[in-house]
């Protein structure tokens, strides 16, 4: 039997849930990985055709730096928030 604590650490590293923006990123990422294709440019590119929304809600075209940043941004945000709530959201 699993206990409440073990199936949290199924989700250790979130303090929070994720938003649906981040959620909708994480899931095009992983429809793009999928089609073979893995360079951070073209990643992009496919983010920009696919018209995916940003989760820091900045506007603009989808880069590998900004594709980088955004990334960056939401790793941040876990992080702090796990600081703060510690295992499992």
């Amino acid at each position: 039997m699993i206990s409440d604590k073990h199936a949290a650490l199924a989700h250790q590293s979130r303090g929070r849930p994720f938003t649906q923006t981040e959620m909708d990123l994480a899931v095009a990422i992983e429809r793009i990985y999928a089609t073979g294709e893995h360079d951070y440019e073209k990643v992009a590119a496919a983010l920009e055709r696919d018209k995916v929304v940003r989760p820091s809600g900045s506007v603009g075209t989808w880069t590998a730096a900004v594709l980088d940043a955004e990334l960056k941004q939401i790793n941040q945000s876990l992080d702090e928030a796990y600081a703060k709530h510690g295992i499992g959201a």
